[in-house]
């Protein structure tokens, strides 16, 4: 017995060597040993195997099935009036009664807003089973692979990752809370981004991230606003490690509540009560106040309130371009095939999507700084914000929606309403104004 207890204990001792002396100290430094670059390397190789042996097994198994596409409507696009079929028409026709129905039907059938809180379609299996498992059933070597890729994805990966995570929240509330002790001074500064930056790094280097981060002269500044596309909580993690940002939330319980709390001991994070949070007056002037402190890091929002799944752009909430100051828009894509980043809360609670993502394959990244944006003349906050929405939606390659992701828990606006009403009104009188006169 005291034999197995030294075994295991020697096993131990190797594992956090190897964790702590080729992974985490690189990773702290923003070092890499090309590991990570070689597994990705290796399993863009075996999944594009698979996709052409996936393909064979569908001309040979007709039974096999078809990933359904993301959409099961093709909708005809134009105006109001090309749709209607009466371009040069502005009078009342029965038949238009057809064209409000159809446009509701196809939206209770196929809407652009309930598809979007759903996990992306791809386009043949990423060997995952979560995504179809019925592929494996296409060849022996097919399923060996993926028995192959379940050992290594729970029984190393798996136990990898939760202690680089482990060890990189440590080192965050631990690190935090002594320079928090310090005396306000650009020394406490300077360690507070230091602690900040080296947790995130070893975060994101125990989900096999790999990051590409795209034209970096345009990097948020000091005393600024970085706006980003939200796919999942992990954005933060993503971001952070490549600069130090000021975070903005609601003040939370449990694990996250002491995080915040040690957070915000070395660092002016910008953390709102519940009964606050409601109070959208208070809450611009605590951000306003923050941005005029040119010597404070940049406030990190991101403005469509929820998480998206990694394929659209929903409307961004006017609140954050009231601040004033110079907004940098940042696009962030995520590759699907390595695993599903988005984070459907109504589905999955954080530590079930946590686990799901670190059964994945790796969590691969482009991330696009654009050029600073600011307020123009004639221009109010919600144009603003679509115009910063749009910018990041194109650099993306993501689908600019008006829709407002607050839909995905609550009903449609009036506004949207009498919006369709004032259109059809607008075709209507506009054109009789015209032949009356």
């Amino acid at each position: 017995m005291e034999d197995l207890w030294c075994v295991a204990l020697g096993v131990f001792q190797l594992w956090l060597f190897v964790v702590v002396f080729f992974i985490t100290l690189p990773a702290m430094f923003g070092l890499s040993l090309g590991v990570t670059g070689l597994y990705i390397q290796i399993l863009v190789k075996i999944l594009e195997w698979a996709t052409l042996r996936i393909q064979r097994g569908r001309q040979e198994q007709p039974s096999v099935p078809v990933p359904l596409p993301n959409g099961i409507i093709e909708r005809a696009g134009g105006s109001m009036a090309e749709e209607m079929g009466r371009p040069g028409c502005g009078r009342f026709a029965p038949s238009d009664a057809l064209y409000f129905c159809k446009k509701g039907l196809e939206s209770i059938a196929d809407d652009q807003v309930t598809q979007r809180f759903s996990s992306e379609e791809l386009a043949s299996w990423n060997l995952l089973t979560r995504t179809n498992q019925n592929f494996c059933y296409i060849s022996l070597r097919l399923t060996v692979i993926w028995v192959l890729g379940v050992l290594v994805r729970y029984c190393v990966l798996f136990p990898l990752r939760i202690t680089l995570a482990a060890i990189g929240l440590s080192w965050l509330v631990i690190g935090t809370t002594v320079v928090g002790l310090l005396p306000e001074s650009s020394v406490k500064n300077w360690l507070s981004e230091l602690v900040h930056l080296t947790c995130y790094r070893i975060c994101a280097r125990g989900l096999s991230a790999t990051i590409r981060y795209h034209n970096r002269e345009n990097k948020p500044q000091k005393g600024g606003i970085c706006v980003a596309n939200h796919t999942t909580p992990i954005d933060v993690v993503i971001l952070a490690n490549d600069g130090c940002y000021a975070m903005v939330g609601q003040i939370h319980g449990g694990l996250m509540g002491v995080l915040q709390r040690s957070m915000v001991r070395s660092c002016p994070h910008v953390w709102f009560e519940r009964s606050e949070m409601k109070d959208r007056h208070a809450v611009t002037s605590r951000l306003r106040a923050h941005v005029a402190a040119e010597t404070k890091l940049p406030i990190l929002i991101f403005p469509e309130g929820t998480c998206i799944n990694n394929t659209s752009v929903m409307m961004f909430k006017k609140g954050s371009f009231e601040i004033g100051g110079t907004i940098y828009p940042v696009a962030i894509k995520y590759d699907p095939r390595f695993g599903d980043a988005f984070w459907n809360s109504g589905k999955y609670h954080m530590v079930s999507y946590l686990l799901r993502t670190m059964t994945s394959w790796a969590i691969v990244v482009n991330v696009w700084y654009l050029p600073p944006m600011t307020l123009q003349d004639g221009e109010d906050a919600a144009q603003f914000a679509n115009r910063v929405k749009s910018a990041i939606a194109r650099r993306g390659g993501l689908l600019d929606l008006a829709w407002d992701g607050g839909l995905k828990r609550g009903k449609v606006k009036d506004s949207f309403k009498e919006q369709q009403q004032k259109m059809y009104s607008s075709f209507i009188l506009g054109q009789n104004g015209i032949n009356n006169q």
